[in-house]
């Protein structure tokens, strides 16, 4: 392409400043370097998450940044070394990457690569650690390795999946983040047997999408935990069967969901980041067998705490 090897000139939304409206500005894209690949965002979701870290009140502040992670759109160009991507393909970014020489890469129990999982405090690339946007030669960092808030974007190869050019960009965005990281929290790592009984808790776009996946592996019973009963006929769509608003009973949610289900639920997928529906999340699964899948992200001061009994007793 005619900007390949040129920096390009775009639109970006930048975040100055923790809590302080976006500023639409005109950034300067560097070409990618070793191993990165430059795209053209065609459509961006909002993740709860880009507003958590927008924020800053329970992690590091990392500022100018230009967030977002859940987009789709088409290379623009590539760096030396990348082979697997040319220009004109279809990709989604992932903030949990793949460099597939990793021990984690190699190994069927993981996917946390040592080179390119998930780094919120991150602000730079990691061949260089430089950043690939500036505004009047001031460098703006970039978040979790994607920075789709902004026109044109650089991302390490390892963190973009090739999609198919006839899948829409606008619907299948969200699967670079919030269908694909429920989905697969429920499917990959929770694995509810058919006929089990799973509980959700947060039914937002994450929490729907793990309650899809136990839909789709079977699960006889599915309770959605929420403190907005609103959701709850949302919910029905995606496989929901019973419903509790925590707020709605005098004693802790784990202690109702266990009466409800005679002694625990056989999986749980805490969706919310809140640190005490991630203890509910897992207080809540049955002795002997019970696991839970923690989603969210907490507060970076936050501490679980729960008796060592229940590690004992083999949740």
């Amino acid at each position: 392409m005619a900007t390949a090897g040129k920096v390009i000139k775009c639109k970006a939304a930048v975040a100055w400043e923790a809590g302080k409206p976006l500023s639409v500005e005109e950034v300067e894209v560097a070409p990618p370097q070793a191993m990165e690949v430059r795209v053209k965002i065609l459509y961006t979701a909002l993740c709860h998450t880009d507003v958590y870290f927008w924020e800053a009140k329970g992690q590091t502040p990392v500022f100018p940044r230009i967030l977002g992670h859940e987009a789709g759109g088409i290379v623009e160009s590539v760096g030396e070394g990348v082979t697997e991507l040319v220009p004109g393909d279809h990709v989604l970014p992932v903030f949990t990457g793949e460099c597939k020489d990793c021990a984690h890469c190699k190994s069927k129990e993981s996917n946390l690569c040592d080179l390119l999982r998930i780094n919120v405090d991150r602000g730079v690339m990691i061949g260089d650690g430089q950043s690939r946007f500036t505004i009047n030669g001031k460098p703006i960092f970039h978040f979790v390795g994607t920075s789709t808030f902004s026109e044109y974007t650089v991302i390490h190869v390892g963190c973009l999946a090739k999609i198919n050019p006839e899948a829409p960009l606008d619907k299948v965005c969200v699967l670079s983040c919030g269908i694909s990281t429920g989905l697969g929290a429920t499917l990959n790592v929770a694995k509810p047997k058919k006929g089990s009984t799973v509980a959700i808790f947060g039914l937002g776009a994450v929490g729907l999408a793990a309650m899809e996946g136990a839909r789709m592996a079977g699960a006889s019973r599915i309770i959605g935990v929420d403190l907005n009963p609103a959701k709850y006929e949302q919910a029905k769509k995606f496989g929901c069967t019973d419903f509790v608003n925590p707020k709605d009973h005098t004693k802790p949610v784990q202690e109702v969901l266990v009466e409800m289900t005679n002694g625990g639920v056989d999986r749980a997928v805490e969706c919310t980041g809140h640190i005490d529906a991630m203890i509910a999340a897992f207080e809540c699964v049955h002795d002997g067998w019970g696991v839970a899948v923690l989603v969210g992200v907490p507060h970076k001061e936050a501490v679980f705490k729960t008796h060592p009994m229940n590690f004992l007793n083999e949740k």
